[in-house]
């Protein structure tokens, strides 16, 4: 089943005069800049993308509390304990603050909950395991903002906490000795908008401030670039300086566990970018946490083996097989169960066959096919579990938390959350969404759209354009990579390609200038190919016969008028 939806074609406005003149660059890039929102005094910072995008460590709430106590436990050699979380954001960021407290000389042990039979978050379950290790000091990364009652207990544990989380954190803060989260009202951080791991970074930074290993620092960039771009929080402001230093340090890594994990996925080092990060190194790292537990992608990340490395990067290609293939099944059903209710604003499917790993994945799917916000429901004995997708009008956080009297947990981001719920409550919060989305959302036009940053002739990447474009790189979430639109482009050769011939390869022409060009993504076929079209696309490179080079890759097309 497709959706019956026409996608739109939303070109952004041309740039004003006043702009162009302050930009002082090419035409395309300067709408491209414009497009971003970058002010013309920001445009020199944004292209350059370094460490003066950084701020201070010590203005994080909470960060200097946080630093004395560690620093505490490192002089008496008390027992730390990270709790991590258990997708890529939470394994990296577990990993930046191992390998800093251990480089510190620090006693150092890890706990990262298993998604079948813990969830998300700060659990019970492994407050008391770290307890009966002898740790004294917990440090959460990448969770614990929303767990009130559970850091209560942790403090009635005689435990101390330190909580560092980028997720939005609810009306009262857990009581705790320090929570350093960007997105507190009273942060002074410059930027909110860190992942996980960035603020386990900042972490670093600050427990490193002035020490003569600061320079180690530079060794974790490709762990917060891992995270980071995974997350899919904004690559703008900072996240921009630590992703694409990150990526520099990703393309030479000295982690054996990741070199493996190149080889499993085809990647060459010196040309990862964030796009490879995810579709192909964020799917494996997280393979492991939906399948069984995500301390092999920790493993991974961490040995210093190269046999033991071997055999990960091999346990998480099975893990991410096994994934796919369980998120196709769900999806195809979930497809199925949906088809009379695509006319409601909001989607939820609810079944006990969805299993726990892949319900956000297929959630994520149907977002990008009905463009409204959806949730999937795996509906177990005693508990369901649920995973959101949404679409920028509709905040997932902000939906659940009004409705956090029905709920057992919940948390996540504005475009991403989960919750917990007790079976016979489930439909009382379904009403309860939709209610909420009908308000929202009645008076919006949610059929899916493209966004295309300017209208232009093909002849215009001729040159140095494509190279120019690289400048505004990484690109991801906050910073979309580029998209273009031309009008009347001749179709002189076509043929299909890839699994049952579902993908296109084309030859375009437009008065002299020539491309090759892919679509992976309209599903459209042949049946759609006129002999001149519009065409919607992006630029790419390409290996052919050990030649790299450039190609359209096109997004959506129509005949021409």
């Amino acid at each position: 089943m497709k959706s019956s939806y026409q996608t739109r074609w939303k070109v952004l406005p041309p740039v004003p005069v006043e702009y162009q003149d302050a930009a002082n660059t090419s035409p395309i890039i300067t709408q491209l800049l414009y497009n971003r929102g970058v002010e013309p005094h920001e445009i020199a910072p944004f292209l350059a993308a370094d460490s003066q995008l950084q701020a201070n460590p010590f203005l994080l709430p909470d960060i200097t509390q946080a630093v004395s106590r560690i620093y505490k436990a490192l002089l008496s050699r008390e027992k730390i304990g990270i709790y991590g979380d258990l997708d890529v954001d939470g394994v990296t960021a577990t990993a930046v603050l191992v390998e800093t407290l251990s480089r510190l000389g620090g006693n150092v042990t890890t706990y990262i909950p298993n998604r079948f039979s813990e969830g998300h978050g700060l659990k019970l379950a492994g407050i008391q395991k770290l307890q009966n290790e002898d740790v004294g000091l917990i440090v959460t990364v990448d969770c614990g903002i929303s767990d009130i009652s559970e850091a209560k207990q942790a403090q009635q544990m005689g435990l101390d906490l330190i909580i560092t989380d980028h997720h939005v954190p609810l009306a009262t803060l857990p009581q705790t000795l320090a929570v350093v989260d960007a997105k507190r009202k009273d942060s002074e951080y410059p930027f909110s908008e860190l992942a996980g791991v960035g603020v386990a970074f900042k972490l670093a930074q600050a427990l490193l401030h002035n020490d003569a290993r600061e320079k180690y620092l530079t060794e974790l960039l490709d762990l917060v670039a891992l995270g980071t771009v995974a997350d899919m929080v904004p690559l703008t402001d900072e996240n921009r300086y630590l992703v694409k230093e990150g990526l520099k340090v990703l393309n030479n890594t000295q982690r054996t566990g990741l070199q493996e994990m190149f080889k499993f996925a085809g990647l060459r080092p010196g040309e990862i970018d964030a796009e490879h990060i995810s579709f192909a190194l964020g799917p494996r790292l997280n393979a492991a946490g939906r399948i069984d537990t995500a301390s092999t992608s920790f493993r991974l990340l961490t040995t210093h083996s190269p046999e033991e490395a071997r055999t990960l990067a091999e346990e998480l290609e099975e893990s991410n097989a096994e994934r796919k293939r369980l998120a196709n099944d769900a999806l195809s059903k979930a497809k199925d169960n949906l088809s009379g209710r695509l006319h409601l604003p909001l989607l939820m499917e609810s079944d006990e066959s969805y299993p726990v790993g892949v319900i956000g994945l297929v959630a994520g799917k149907l977002v990008d096919e009905f463009r409204k916000p959806v949730f999937v429901v795996n509906v177990g004995p005693e508990l369901c579990r649920g995973s959101g997708r949404s679409i920028p009008e509709f905040d997932l956080t902000n939906a659940l938390e009004k409705c956090q009297d029905l709920l057992v947990a919940f948390g996540g981001h504005k475009l991403a959350a989960g919750f917990a719920i007790e079976p016979e409550k489930l439909t009382l919060l379904q009403q309860r969404l939709l209610e909420l989305a009908e308000s929202q959302l009645a008076h919006l036009d949610l059929s899916p759209e493209l966004t295309i940053d300017a209208d232009v002739a093909l002849s215009a990447f001729t040159g140095d354009t494509f190279r120019l474009i690289q400048q505004l790189q990484p690109f991801g979430q906050g910073n979309p990579y580029p998209t273009f639109l031309s009008h009347k482009v001749e179709v002189i050769d076509h043929r299909t390609f890839g699994d049952h011939g579902k993908w296109l390869s084309l030859k375009l022409k437009q008065e002299d200038t020539i491309w090759r060009a892919v679509d992976f993504e309209s599903q459209k076929g042949e049946g759609g190919i006129a002999p001149f079209m519009d065409i919607v696309f992006n630029i790419g490179r390409t290996r052919w016969n050990g030649e790299e080079l450039l190609e359209l890759r096109l997004l959506d097309f129509t005949p021409s008028p």
